[in-house]
């Protein structure tokens, strides 16, 4: 039996130039979360990532936590990338909103003079998410939420046959929390309207917590969801959702 653990990659470097980096608590965090599964013996026989930054460099500091812990248990391969791993393209997601966006200046306009700008900020990109999820303007999109949840699917049928190659029991996925939440929702099967339950799921996942799924034969089937116990060693002060 094989189980694939989705691990959102750790905190990027929100509000700055180049969103895709690691800030100094998501190393933190990667790093946590690779201690956490050396000391309870979790053997990882495969990690696989995206191809974006923040997921690398979590897999990276991970792999640097796990391997001082257990010379038995090393991980000596390099992770392999899965493209469909990466998360949507969250700028133009939030330009198509409100093409002033595309600017650094269009977006300060749109926040300064609400009395908290970074709460105003997360109510515009809600707004953008909820438009993006609608499926009332996918043709605006350089990817329609259809056409990433289908990438999502794809990326979750290629990790299954990589752990089967591999003959991997326990493989570890960096990826992003889009992607967790599609194949989370599919998972669930809301036929209803698995866009705003992904969303929803989306919402809710914490930087390097992690989403089992277990593989019995050809079906994948939901274990666990965003467990991240390994962040409560100095209480909630690690915890961080972007």
């Amino acid at each position: 039996m094989t189980t694939l653990l989705f691990a959102r990659h750790g905190q990027a470097s929100f509000g700055q130039k180049n969103y895709d980096k690691l800030s100094s608590l998501g190393a933190q965090q990667a790093t946590l979360l690779g201690q956490h599964y050396a000391n309870t013996q979790r053997k990882i026989d495969a990690i696989v990532t995206g191809s974006l930054v923040r997921q690398q460099d979590s897999a990276t500091h991970f792999i640097s936590a796990y391997n001082t812990q257990d010379p038995s248990t090393l991980i000596s391969a390099d992770p392999t990338i899965i493209e469909e791993l990466n998360e949507f393209n969250h700028k133009d997601v939030f330009i198509k909103l409100d093409p002033s966006f595309a600017t650094e200046a269009g977006i300060m306009q749109a926040v300064a003079q609400a009395p908290v700008p970074k709460a105003r900020l997360a109510e515009l990109f809600n707004d953008a998410m909820i438009r993006w999820h609608s499926g009332q303007h996918d043709e605006d999109y350089l990817e329609s939420w259809p056409q990433f949840n289908l990438r999502a699917q794809q990326a979750l049928q290629k990790l299954m046959a990589h752990a089967e190659q591999q003959q991997a029991k326990n493989v570890l996925v960096f990826t992003s929390g889009g992607v967790i939440a599609a194949i989370t929702a599919g998972l669930l099967n809301q036929s209803n309207d698995p866009s705003m339950t992904a969303y929803q799921i989306n919402r809710s996942l914490i930087n390097t917590g992690v989403t089992s799924v277990v593989l019995k034969g050809d079906t994948p089937r939901l274990l666990s969801l965003n467990e991240h116990s390994h962040l409560y060693h100095q209480g909630q002060s690690l915890v961080s959702w972007h």
